[in-house]
């Protein structure tokens, strides 16, 4: 006998109220082999999802189903296709308002009485496609925000590695004395957000612009751009003592392009990065020293500066050479013979306080130091010139 094609089952037409005997389109009843041919497959519709996970020995372990392929998935799997299909067959329809749903689309169609009766799709099919998509989205994400993450890792190591290796070759060009290539070195990243490399171009702009090769014009420029850097630096990280001290150097060196007013101003500010410079590192020896500088300076201010300053502000920085003296010595205990300048500024400060003896000691070690840089030439000739004036 010819077999017919697959009909609603009976629940669904209990429910619509059909009759017992089966009709199908018209073409009589239906044999009981054509019921059998007609009937779903074991294990309902999700039993034609292939297993999530594998079939033996699975990263999740457990117990297993059968999937109606003669292979095994999770128990956890089928559960949860079973909830969804419950799910499914109680949705609220415009016509079937809480009636289990036909397990095809046709019969869905049919149930509202719409033209779709008669094809017959799976919406069993429907619910699988959107659960194979959900699955293969969720896992595409994942796999995603993963290979981001270790993309984001490795790019922060290899950064690291690539600052450490630049300041590596800075120290070693630093000490070397090689300031122009020190300065083409880090000049390539300016834009760094480093503050360790940041505070270091900025020294490298403001040795390059004490070069005597540099023009009046390019130290200009070199000194404005290298306050910059050193600012930048200090805004990246307020707890690293080289960039106070630079940033108080660099504003130090623009006050004399803006006139004995700014720098009267700005010596408040020097004075108060040194100080924060010194206390982040007490071991700092060039801080201290630089500090020295600046109680030197106001104790050799002359007499029509400082009344300048008493009508510009109501108390004008001031301080004496015996303070810069101690700043020196300070320096020099911090670590022993650092700086030619250091050693110059002790034999200065000694002259200052006409004690000769002392004076000749420091200007004579000062001469003698070694000459790595040209900073160290003209201490070498200042000094030279301070003995014979003795």
């Amino acid at each position: 006998m010819r077999r017919a094609p697959p009909c609603p089952p009976p629940s669904s037409r209990r429910a619509r109220g059909a009759p017992r005997g089966r009709v199908c389109r018209g073409r009589g009843p239906v044999s009981r082999e054509g019921r059998r041919a007609a009937r779903p497959r074991a294990g309902g519709w999700n039993a034609r999802l292939p297993p999530l996970f594998p079939r033996r020995g699975g990263a999740l372990g457990g117990r297993t189903a059968s999937s109606g392929r003669g292979g095994r998935r999770p128990v956890a799997t089928a559960a949860v296709m079973a909830a969804l299909a419950r799910a499914q067959r109680f949705r609220r329809g415009p016509a079937c308002v809480r009636r289990p749903l036909p397990r095809a689309a046709g019969d869905a169609a049919a149930c509202r009485g719409g033209p779709g009766a008669r094809r017959g799709a799976g919406g069993s099919e429907v619910l699988e496609k959107g659960f194979k998509r959900g699955i293969a989205l969720s896992t595409g994400s994942f796999l995603v925000y993963e290979t981001y993450r270790l993309i984001s890792r490795f790019a922060e190591v290899h950064a690291s590695f690539k600052v450490e290796e630049v300041i590596e070759q800075a120290d070693y060009l630093y000490g070397s004395g090689e300031t122009e290539k020190l300065y083409r070195l880090l000049v390539q990243h300016k834009n760094s957000e480093d503050a360790e490399l940041l505070w270091r171009l900025a020294r490298a702009s403001r040795d390059l612009a004490q070069l005597s090769s540099t023009s009046t014009e390019e130290k200009k420029q070199l000194v404005y751009e290298a306050l910059e850097y050193a600012k930048k630096a200090l805004e990246k990280n307020e707890s690293n003592f080289a960039a106070h001290k630079w940033y108080a150097i660099c504003i130090s060196d623009v006050g004399d392009y803006e006139g004995i007013k700014a720098k009267i101003a700005n010596a408040f500010v020097i004075k108060e990065h040194f100080q924060k410079a010194i206390e982040l590192n007490p071991k700092d020896a060039t801080s201290i020293h630089l500090m020295g500088i600046w109680c030197y300076s106001f104790a050799e201010m002359p007499w029509c500066q400082r009344k300048i300053a008493a009508v510009l502000f109501a108390t004008p920085p001031t301080s004496t050479y015996k303070e810069a003296l101690r700043y020196f010595h300070m320096a020099e205990e911090a670590d022993p013979n650092f700086y030619s300048k250091n050693l110059l500024f002790l034999g200065k400060t000694y002259l200052k306080l006409n004690n000769k003896k002392m004076a000749l000691l420091w200007l004579s070690k000062a001469k003698d130091y070694p000459a790595h840089t040209e900073e160290d030439k003209q201490v070498q000739k200042e000094a030279l010139e301070l003995l014979n004036s003795i």
